[in-house]
């Protein structure tokens, strides 16, 4: 596969202690690690998204190009428990400069071989941009089931510009189901109004998307989130990190002046893994460049340990 290319050996490492007992692994004992990609019939696909050309043009912070790998590492140590033993870590797509359009093809590409041969996909980026080759890539590989797309985000990401950038990809998305006749089911949650210009609130009510601020998240989130699952047939779920509060989650590309906290986040997550819809989930927007003490590398890969661990 172009733009391709495989995980070095030295990131998946950790503490061994299977000395004390056969079940004592973590992640980097039990994860499947591809030297080519191969898609398996079953299990999660991790793939990473080496990307932040649409964070640059979207005048953001640089940086989550080199978010995947530190992800890795921060979830390798973590304990192994249900769930974990199915992650296969299928390599990661890259862009050579600022070629945003072919890097977002090779990852759509690689999302929907995954999707077809029996796995689901977890997505590590990289710059919101990962989003719509990540979600056209479950479009694609399900064209006739209705595919509901759920944004945890301080952001609604429906800007209009000349070219694609990480503030376009669920408009993106949109004209590509347009284009389809297939409706475009969207929802925000977690958005701060702040945070977006009443342009976007206006196209995000053209596209009847589901919508729960920041504000409201604790006493809203979980019912709406049942309508959502109730009237879809699969999920693709994509969290940017900046939903989190900036004092959790500096590392970002735009820190949360309010955000929603992890604790109040989870259950939400909690919801859409066991709801048997979930087919796929990225997490975006990380940059270990702004990072305090690994503190946004270690929340974001227990993120991604639990959405493995409640998907089994």
């Amino acid at each position: 596969m172009s733009l391709w290319r495989p995980v070095a050996e030295t990131v998946w490492q950790g503490r061994d202690d299977s000395a004390e007992a056969s079940n004592a692994t973590r992640i980097f004992q039990t994860i499947q690690q591809q030297a080519q990609f191969t898609p398996l019939s079953s299990g999660i696909a991790l793939i990473g998204f080496e990307c932040d050309a649409g964070v640059k043009r979207n005048q953001g912070r640089p940086g989550a190009a080199q978010a995947p790998d530190i992800l890795r590492k921060a979830l390798a140590n973590m304990a192994s428990h249900q769930g974990h033993e199915r992650l296969a870590d299928m390599g990661s797509v890259y862009v050579e400069g600022d070629e945003l359009k072919p890097a977002q093809r090779a990852l759509s590409d690689a999302v929907t071989a995954c999707q077809q041969s029996g796995m689901r996909t977890l997505v590590f980026g990289g710059g919101h941009e990962t989003a719509w080759a990540h979600g056209r890539g479950v479009l694609d590989a399900f064209p006739g089931e209705r595919v509901a797309v759920i944004n945890l985000d301080a952001h609604l990401d429906l800007r209009k510009a000349d070219r694609a950038t990480s503030g376009t990809p669920f408009r993106q998305l949109a004209n590509y189901c347009d284009e389809r006749g297939r409706e475009f089911r969207y929802a925000c949650f977690g958005v701060s109004r702040a945070a977006n210009t009443q342009a976007l609130w206006d196209e995000a009510e053209r596209l009847n998307a589901t919508l729960v601020e920041d504000l409201h998240f604790r006493r809203e989130a979980l019912p709406a989130l049942e309508k959502v699952l109730a009237q879809a047939d699969r999920v693709y779920l994509t969290i940017d990190l900046d939903v989190l509060p900036a004092g959790e989650m500096p590392a970002v590309s735009a820190p949360a002046a309010l955000g929603v906290p992890a604790l109040d986040l989870l259950p939400a997550i909690e919801q859409i893994c066991r709801s048997g819809k979930l087919q796929a989930a990225d997490l975006v927007e990380f940059n270990p460049q702004y990072d305090r003490d690994g503190q946004g590398a270690k929340l974001a890969a227990r993120l991604a340990w639990q959405i493995a661990h409640w998907w089994a």
